[in-house]
């Protein structure tokens, strides 16, 4: 890398608020003075004991207590885990977003659906172009993903040029617009790159991702074996390449298609208006359009290939699609690898469809859009960076990474490995970790953000577990109780079964009412209510060994 003068400089902070440790959630921080900026703003999807939670965005406090300094969102591709959090935190800082010309059109549906259309400023960003945000200047440079538009960013600050490459892979056949710019990432090189930060999603995979175009002649072959067949294809709603080629294939055949699903409406839609996605005349219909056909000129994309429970085809194996009955006539193509942990999901539904008959293929009929260990390294040997910076993946992907840049010829002074709301500092004396800022995960349930927190999820739990118990009494003036107690139990004891077990836990709400008033501890409610839960839930420990939640309820009459 060619050598700078930093006399004078200010440190460069790079603070990673996620997107490090797990998949999704993408979203880091610059900062170099009074200028910050920020790459990408994605969600992540809730684990198993999130209860009720429906989507995970990431905690900004930072990013509020310095809104003055933003200048913009730069946003590398239009994926769920690199956009989906925007909505909410455009809420709280609203400053510009720069993307490319998919990107910021799918981009734009979500704040539509927000109500920030007319509030929030949106930017395209051609391949090439240089956009400025305070000390910082940022060049869109093409890369090829399982996404239309997906672009690398080429960070000039004062301290060097970062190189982040967003999620890629090298394509040289690509179903839409042109090969990966490797040239430009050379060029990057020759300039000096102070650090390169890689996806690192597949770099415990081996060779080389293969191209998109792949699939098309798995599908060409399941079109021909399934002649006499409807088609249902599930694949990810912003997979634009994958329905692309599906739509060509079926049009070859002479069959119609339909698409189902919110999300895949919504970006196709888009995808279509921005020229982003070609479909030949009188291929596209609706789903009743489509039923009026014979089964074997059918097609229908939809999602739900991670067996997403409200997703079109978890509706459909369920039998509980209003317009779409899965029969014997039916194939069911599952186009996508799965998720770490979506696993059972996905068989669940997998098994529903075979019971109703219905054929399933799950085997070649995706690639993925992330780069293996050789595309990673042919990054690597173009840019030639002085540091290495893996991020986008578990904490194992991240190593990995490390793996491949030691087997480079870099160093562990060279390979930095951050944690989510570490500071990195690009200063005089190298790149340092300084400081840790405040991160984590805010929770949206419904129409509430950041209302749930890990208090409400253990209560949310301890219910799925345990269940509850609410023990109403009524009492009067001077302590005596008048009514009650009765118990009501969900998710305990089937209460027919239990008469007994219940009527020695009324036995023993009367006979601690009557210790507490003894003792002399008191006429407050509130720790007559402590003492009935916590000689309830002791017995009841002692008697089957549960814990449910025990909610002694105290009427004043």
């Amino acid at each position: 890398m060619k050598r700078e003068n930093t006399e004078g400089l200010q440190p460069l902070k790079v603070i990673p608020l996620g997107g490090l440790e797990q998949i999704g959630m993408n979203i880091t921080v610059f900062e170099y003075g009074e200028s910050i900026m920020i790459v990408d703003c994605g969600l992540g999807f809730p684990e198993d004991d999130m209860y009720g939670v429906d989507l995970v965005i990431p905690d900004v406090t930072y990013l509020e207590e310095n809104a003055d300094k933003i200048k913009g969102f730069v946003i590398t591709h239009g994926h769920e885990d690199h956009i989906g959090a925007l909505p909410y935190i455009l809420k709280k800082i609203n400053v510009p977003v720069y993307a490319t010309r998919l990107t910021i059109g799918i981009i734009e549906h979500k704040l539509e659906e927000h109500g920030l259309l007319d509030s929030v400023v949106r930017k395209v960003i051609n391949f090439g172009q240089t956009i400025t945000l305070g000390e910082f200047h940022v060049e869109f440079v093409r890369t090829n993903h399982s996404i239309v538009d997906a672009a690398a960013l080429a960070i000039y600050t004062p301290r060097g040029i970062i190189v982040h490459t967003g999620d890629f892979k090298v394509d040289y056949t690509p179903v839409y617009g042109d090969a990966i710019d490797l040239q430009r990432f050379g060029e990057l090189g020759k300039k000096g790159v102070l650090a390169l930060m890689c996806d690192s999603t597949n770099a415990e995979r081996p060779g080389f991702t293969a191209s998109e175009r792949t699939v098309g002649t798995a599908l060409r072959s399941i079109f021909e074996e399934q002649k006499n067949k409807r088609l249902i294809i599930a694949t990810f709603a912003s997979n634009v390449d994958r329905v692309q080629q599906i739509i060509n294939i079926a049009h070859e055949y002479g069959r119609k298609v339909a698409v189902e699903g919110r999300s895949m409406v919504s970006i196709i839609d888009t995808a279509i208006a921005l020229e982003r996605l070609s479909v030949p005349e009188d291929t596209l219909t609706d789903l009743d359009g489509l039923r009026n056909l014979p089964d074997e000129k059918q097609v229908l994309i939809t999602t739900g290939s991670q067996g997403e429970r409200l997703a079109a085809l978890s509706r459909m194996a369920a039998g509980t699609h209003r317009k779409v009955v899965i029969t014997p006539k039916d194939a069911v193509v599952f186009s996508s690898h799965p998720i770490p942990g979506n696993e059972k999901a996905i068989t669940k539904i997998i098994n529903e469809i075979f019971l109703r008959g219905a054929d399933v293929i799950f085997q070649d009929t995706h690639v993925s859009g992330h780069a293996c260990s050789e595309e990673i390294k042919l990054i690597y040997s173009l840019t030639r960076p002085k540091y290495a910076f893996p991020v986008h993946g578990e904490y194992k992907h991240l190593k990995a990474q490390a793996k491949i840049a030691r087997s480079l010829g870099y160093d562990s002074e060279h390979i930095l490995i951050l944690h989510t709301g570490d500071v990195l500092e690009f200063n005089d004396k190298g790149a340092q970790i300084t400081d840790h800022v405040q991160s984590g995960f805010v929770f949206v349930d419904g129409l509430g953000v950041g209302d749930v927190g890990n208090i409400v999820l253990r209560d949310r739990q301890r219910l799925a577990d345990d269940g509850v118990m609410v023990l109403v009494m009524a009492m009067d003036a001077e302590n005596r109780v008048v009514s009650g107690p009765e118990i009501v139990t969900r998710g305990f004891v089937y209460v027919k079964e239990a008469d007994e077990l219940l009527e020695d836990i009324h036995m023993l709400i009367d006979d601690t009412v009557v210790d507490y008033y003894e003792s002399g501890a008191g006429s407050e409610r509130c720790r007559l209510k402590n003492s009935i839960r916590d000689a309830v839930g002791e017995y009841i420990w002692k008697r089957i060994k549960r814990r449910p939640m025990v909610l002694p309820v105290i009427l004043e009459v």
